[in-house]
């Protein structure tokens, strides 16, 4: 059994409900959209406390089940306006799980501001947030440590959370208790600070009560003994995701300078500094780590701890889309520059990948010149500040663009496009186009996909086994880095879920639920008043060669949508 809490801000109430069986195992993602959509979520305002804010962890959250401690957060996403899942890895889940609480939402809105506490033992109480009150992330963090102690996890809204900027994420501890693990996109943090809620302060315990112990233990040592066999899981091990950068300079699909060209340099020029290799021995060879589990229990170890020439750690994990989105995509070109803006962007507790997009809009307006670190420096202390042109750019890419008048603006659904041009890798861009989520690549990403000579047809069906797999993952709390071997493991891990759980589920159940997210997200956003019209890539996808391939886009929103939601409907029956 595990609890579920609806925690009513307004009166300072938790109701507790018990979950057993299957209504633990339908989590994550998928619960979120079920909820999202039974309440009613797509009439409301997304800035109102009438707003849900809903934390899911995953059936085999507070165990060692490799990448399996991910943890969900969702709402109407006050940037898109429609659904959002933004899901994060950490230790809160893994705590959640530990407390045998399988989620929670938070309901109406605090009088004034608050740290919820969730203790192992005693009940949850709201105690006075004015202590941290504008701090960073890091200083906040220390802060309740002090107070609290170590042996906890934490959720934070960071200072532009605090004045609803839209880039805003929700930041959580990673495994050596930096707040740097963010449920970052959709303005998640935003609707965080419309109910007034500074942190939640969460104890770690102990491994939850399963049914079968021996055989869940049996089935993680079997599910990490596969990740170990597995080439793709140890090259995260050894590169991290910044490998991707590396392919993807090489494809012509990086982009730079806000889109414009898909190449930082020649592949035969030299290293590309911007790429997993580079950064790797760079980092190895200052003394920082080149592998490190953002949760307990994780194999793959795809994260980092980026230092300085000096030794000083600036920031963990140094990962491609942002070494690309706040990095090439603003003309960086040293990982230095990038990984300094990046623990600034963690400490606000923003989405590295909206901001960059916002900064290299502006650039592309004339505000100023691409890889000007000097005025990306300028433009985060105002976000930090909230001053008149802070608040203006924590709006994030497509209002900033708008409010600018530039027209060449890379986002869909009002979010920024990440860091795949969809000219090339099409896949990608099919599944950025056409999730709910708005231009999210976690929704379907296949960036080493051989797009150039299919169909758009057979790219749209790589596309939607691509957004089943991640819906699979998000909604188990899986990390999607795993799915070379959790793609092929779905009966190790629906024999786990009958082990955990005493329920009796199949393979077919756990790909049912993935393809029931994206019917349940599709309806959510259709309610909310989203049309084909939305899904559309930017014009200038269209109109513009892609240097150095000459590529411009074919995807039209028609065309993906027709063979999508066909293919959807042949798989359902």
């Amino acid at each position: 059994m595990r609890k579920y809490l609806d925690i009513d801000l307004t009166g300072k109430r938790v109701t507790e409900r018990t979950l057993e069986g299957r209504e633990i195992a339908e989590a994550g993602r998928y619960l979120i959209a079920k909820m999202l959509l039974e309440s009613g979520a797509h009439d409301v305002d997304p800035l109102s406390p009438e707003n849900p804010l809903i934390f899911s962890a995953g059936p085999f959250a507070g165990t060692n089940f490799s990448n399996a401690n991910r943890l969900s957060v969702g709402c109407r996403s006050p940037l898109t306006g429609g659904v959002k899942e933004a899901n994060s890895g950490g230790t809160f889940g893994f705590a959640m799980g530990q407390l045998e609480i399988a989620g929670f939402t938070l309901q109406g809105a605090a009088d004034d501001w608050v740290v919820i506490r969730i203790p192992k033992d005693g009940p949850i109480t709201f105690e006075d947030a004015t202590p941290y009150m504008g701090l960073g992330n890091f200083d906040c963090a220390a802060k309740l440590h002090e107070k609290y102690g170590d042996k906890i996890s934490l959720c934070l809204c960071g200072p532009v959370g605090e004045y609803l900027g839209l880039m805003a994420g929700i930041a959580f501890s990673d495994t050596d208790n930096r707040p740097s693990r963010l449920s970052a996109r959709g303005g998640v943090g935003a609707v965080m600070g419309v109910k007034k809620v500074k942190a939640i302060v969460i104890d770690k315990h102990k491994m939850p009560t399963v049914h079968d112990r021996k055989k869940v233990m049996t089935a993680i040592k079997d599910y990490g003994k596969r990740l170990g066999d597995s080439p793709a899981i140890k090259a995260f091990e050894t590169t991290g995701t910044a490998m991707v950068g590396d392919l993807t300079n090489i494809l012509g699909a990086m982009p730079v300078r806000n889109f414009s060209s898909g190449q930082l340099i020649n592949p035969n020029d030299g290293p590309l500094k911007m790429g997993g290799d580079y950064i790797r021995e760079l980092n190895q060879s200052r003394g920082g780590e080149i592998a490190h589990a953002c949760m307990p229990g994780c194999q793959i170890k795809c994260s980092n701890v980026y230092v300085d020439d000096t030794g000083r750690e600036l920031v963990s994990p140094l990962e491609y889309e942002t070494i690309v989105l706040l990095g090439t995509n603003c003309g960086l070109s040293e990982p230095d520059d990038v990984a300094r803006l990046n623990e600034v962007a963690n400490d606000l507790g923003v989405d590295s990948i909206e901001l960059g997009a916002t900064i290299a809009v502006l650039m592309d307006a004339g505000q100023g010149a691409f890889g000007d670190t000097a005025f990306m420096d300028e433009c985060l202390e105002d976000i930090r500040q909230g001053n008149e042109r802070g608040r203006i750019l924590a709006q994030g890419t497509a209002r900033v663009g708008e409010h600018y008048g530039v027209a060449r603006v890379p986002v869909i659904k009002k979010q920024a496009i990440s860091a795949y041009d969809p000219r090339i890798i099409e896949v990608t861009g099919i599944s950025m186009m056409t999730t709910a989520q708005g231009a999210d690549h976690t929704t379907g990403n296949a960036p080493s996909y051989k797009c150039k000579d299919k169909t758009v047809e057979e790219l749209t069906a790589e596309s939607l086994k691509m957004q089943v797999n991640s819906a699979v993952a998000d909604s188990f709390g899986l990390c999607v880095f795993g799915r070379s071997v959790t793609d092929d493991s779905l009966d190790l891990i629906a024999g786990a879920i009958n082990d955990a759980l005493a329920t009796d589920v199949d393979a077919d159940f756990i790909q049912n639920i993935g393809l029931e997210t994206l019917k349940l997200e599709a309806e959510f956003n259709r309610r909310a008043g989203f049309t084909e019209d939305d899904d559309e890539l930017p014009e200038f996808f269209r109109a513009e060669e892609l240097p150095p391939t000459g590529r411009k886009a074919r995807l039209t929103s028609n065309e993906v949508n027709t063979h999508l939601w066909r293919m959807i409907d042949e798989r359902a029956n």
